[in-house]
């Protein structure tokens, strides 16, 4: 059990299940200590304690900013198959489906084959399509193996409230090991799903009663009336962006390298788990290389765990197949300088270890949360184990070309990763800096053993502000310093004052954070990066790019008159081949923003319409600069979901997760921003890009393809925009009980529930991040519209 602490300071317990026990009982609070000026952490927990506080980056920098000690992740599993479930409360209820087997025949129609689904629930594959056709449901589509294999975070995500571990594990045709490693590894997933697991019953098929049968028929009905024949037609199959970006492709004449370099992104499409372990899954096949290389991306990165790249000298097992993914890595690499591609790998070390390996190991052993333990950095053992395995990854791959580390983030590495090194007998003695400092250093030094010209990249996020002038002091003057760039700058969104402590696009950095830095580096002979998010940000993530191409254009001019040598375009979301990136290199190349966009617009969409173009990019530019930004908003928002997000009459008493499920939390969606606020603020953004679109369908007299592409992505970020208000305002009229306000919001999102099926039916890049799979599907909206009438059938006085 991982030793947690609630806000009187007691311990805290989070229980694990095995699978060999049937009926687990665990009712345990997940609170943080310390606050963020006068905001609690806890702020917003239900009062009977059971839902766990979501341990994101939000609370993450919170607490950093703070000075106060980091959280503790909510996993201490002592062996890889042992599930974790936190407080197990009652799943939320489904009542617009006739039943819990109704609700998981919908929601896996499109992502699960149904003999499958039939084997999970003990049913016959006839017996699942008489459930699924008997609501509407068109006939199920082909579902390929590699469409399972990209889903899975969606298929877990949807089925958290329906199924048990056992069943889950059954529909997914994984083992225990392979989702306990994905919970824990695949970009903090429990944390996205609340850190907890809901206690669902087992689910088995029974015959269904009269009454199903005719709550079934009204569905359909609602589905005929609704959709008509659309929902029978032939839709943009899932993933047909994947087929898109690796077709053939012939770039243009080559343009004069940007300036920026490296200019670096995240694969749109990869696997994050595991991915030189995915043979199958190529996360960057050659001809999106080549997409990337031609608007002046020379770089791309994958994440990696040292211990699966070289051996492990405490216990081979945690290296089985590590000179198959060197292989692996070996020959991305390879194909990757055919385009002029350098390929980077995120180092976040060395990583925490169980308890239990310490018994062998105990002069290993360093600051302690929960069951966990830090591999500590000043034991020589483990100083070693670090340059040798860099070492050994720079011989296997001499023509990688960048490692870059994180050294206090989420996961607890080196002792003071998490603000907590008087913790261990040997760190409290050394400072925080001194340590991060020689982190950086055995990396280095591994480089250096190896001969390798590989590039050491030292990433900033995390540090305190009062630690960051002795690391960078303390770094090897041959590393490069990469800063958030737009970090604390103070903002006022709505009347609201804020500083921006996460990545933004609605703020036009650099700020006086990332530029502190830069210059301290400088007067140390460093190079300097930027790191931004060009494409998209957890603002709006559910689409490929927000077209705030203005915003994105100044920046980049900012960049290059600060003079930093190169760019990270992106975290896992972001990279999308777009207009946003595209500008960028026309930036890094001397132009200035307008006549980069200029530029860009005349090369997609041709001379005569580049103009309206470009002013449509003002004007969503503009009106995203009215986003309510604070941390809170960005993670637990339900932004991401949009309108598929579904509507209760009675709250959930669940709280959202980090970009995972927004629930029906308000007070923990708005952030610093009264209800009001963050209402108007939303649908300030919604009116903006929707009279921007307004204004160029009725100066085009013909929409191209490309010009088609274009505005699908502005309607979808329009369309999010405001079901997030419609949300807030229907929470607001619930607690009000005004019938009349709760018809008109349920009656708005009927529209857009549609629009938004109508656009990502035909645009298979909508709803879709590379850490979270798709946020939803096109029955997911289908599914919102017979939410809304069956709360509008039953709202008291409507």
């Amino acid at each position: 059990m991982n030793g947690k602490r609630d806000k009187t300071g007691s311990t805290q317990t989070i229980q694990f299940r095995k699978m060999s026990n049937k009926n687990p009982k665990a009712e345990n609070k997940m609170l943080h200590s310390g606050a963020y000026g006068k905001e609690p952490l806890n702020q917003g927990l239900p009062a009977q304690g059971k839902f766990s506080d979501t341990i994101s980056r939000r609370t993450f920098l919170r607490i950093a900013a703070a000075g106060a000690a980091l959280p503790l992740l909510p996993w201490s599993t002592d062996a890889a198959n042992t599930l974790p479930v936190g407080s197990a409360p009652k799943p939320v209820p489904f009542p617009w489906f006739p039943s819990r087997l109704y609700a998981f025949v919908w929601r896996n129609w499109s992502l699960v084959p149904t003999e499958r689904m039939a084997k999970v629930v003990g049913a016959k594959p006839e017996n699942i399509i008489e459930i699924g056709l008997s609501m509407g449901l068109p006939q199920q589509p082909r579902i390929t193996e590699e469409q399972q294999r990209r889903s899975y975070i969606t298929v877990i995500r949807r089925n958290w409230h329906l199924l048990p571990y056992e069943q889950l594990l059954a529909l997914l045709g994984w083992s225990e090991e392979q989702l306990a490693f994905t919970l824990r590894e695949d970009d903090f997933l429990f944390i996205k799903l609340g850190s907890l697991k809901p206690a669902c019953e087992p689910l088995t098929y029974k015959p269904p009663t009269a009454a199903e049968q005719e709550q079934a028929r009204t569905i359909a009905s609602i589905v005929r009336e609704e959709f008509g024949n659309e929902i029978k037609e032939q839709h943009e199959p899932l993933f047909q962006f994947v087929r898109d970006l690796c077709s053939p492709f012939q770039p243009a004449a080559n343009e004069p390298r940007p300036v920026f370099s490296p200019c670096f992104c995240y694969s749109y499409f990869a696997l994050y788990g595991d991915p030189l372990m995915e043979t199958d899954i190529d996360p960057y096949p050659d001809n999106y290389l080549a997409r990337l290389a031609a608007i002046g991306v020379d770089g791309v990165w994958l994440q990696a765990l040292l211990h699966k790249l070289a051996p492990f000298p405490w216990d081979s097992s945690h290296s089985l197949h590590w000179e198959k993914r060197l292989e692996n890595l070996r020959t991305l690499v390879a194909r990757a300088r055919k385009h002029g591609i350098g390929v980077y790998l995120y180092l976040n070390e060395p990583r925490a270890l169980p308890l239990s390996f310490f018994e062998k190991n105990p002069q290993l052993k360093g600051v302690v949360e929960g069951n966990y333990a830090a591999l500590c950095t000043s034991v020589p053992e483990v100083q070693k184990f670090i340059t040798n395995a860099v070492a050994t990854l720079c011989r296997a791959v001499p023509d990688l070309a960048g490692l870059f580390t994180i050294t206090a983030s989420e996961n607890l590495t080196n002792c003071w990763s998490h603000h907590r090194g008087d913790g261990c007998p040997r760190c409290s003695k050394r400072s925080a800096a001194e340590v991060i400092a020689e982190v950086n250093t055995l990396i280095i030094d591994g480089i250096h053993q190896a001969g390798s010209s590989t590039r050491l990249i030292v990433w900033d996020w995390g540090w305190r502000d009062d630690w960051a002038e002795a690391i960078i002091q303390k770094l090897p003057a041959n590393a490069t310093l990469m800063s958030v760039s737009e970090w604390s700058i103070p903002i006022q969104r709505g009347g609201i004052n804020s500083v921006v402590g996460e990545y933004s696009i609605s703020t036009i950095g650099p700020g006086p954070r990332a530029t502190r830095h830069w210059e301290l580096a400088r007067r140390r002979g460093m190079k300097t990066i930027a790191k931004i998010q060009a494409n998209n940000s957890w603002e709006l993530s559910a689409v490929p790019y927000i077209p705030a191409v203005a915003n994105v254009a100044r920046h980049a001019s900012n960049l290059r008159e600060a003079k930093v040598d190169g760019i990270m375009l992106g975290w896992t979301l972001g990279g999308y081949p777009s207009p946003n990136l595209e500008v960028v290199a026309e930036v890094g190349r001397g132009r200035d923003p307008e006549a980069a966009m200029e530029s860009v617009a005349r090369r997609r969409f041709g001379e005569t319409i580049a103009p309206l173009i470009v002013q449509a990019w003002r004007e969503f530019s503009d009106a995203f600069r009215e986003y309510p930004f604070h941390t809170s908003v960005l993670y637990q928002g339900p932004m991401q979901v949009g309108p598929a997000n579904p509507l209760w009459l009675e709250p959930t008493g669940y709280k959202s997760t980090m970009t995972g499920i927004p629930y029906d939390d308000l007070n923990g969606w708005r952030g610093v921003y009264p209800p009001e606020v963050f209402i108007a603020q939303f649908n300030k953004m919604a009116d903006g890009f929707e009279s921007a679109l307004a204004k160029l369908k009725t100066a085009v007299s013909q929409i191209t393809p490309a010009l088609a592409a274009e505005m699908r992505v502005a309607e979808a970020a329009a369309i999010h925009f405001r079901s997030t208000a419609n949300q807030a305002r229907f929470i607001l009229a619930r607690e009000k009980h005004d019938a009349a306000e709760l018809k008109r919001v349920l009656d708005d999102e009927i529209k857009l529930a549609s629009r938004l099926y109508a656009i990502q039916s035909r645009d298979s890049r909508i709803g879709f991040e590379a850490s979270n799979h798709y946020f939803y599907v096109p029955l997911d909206l289908v599914e919102k519209v017979i939410n809304c009438h069956w709360l509008t059938s039953n709202i008291k006085g409507a």
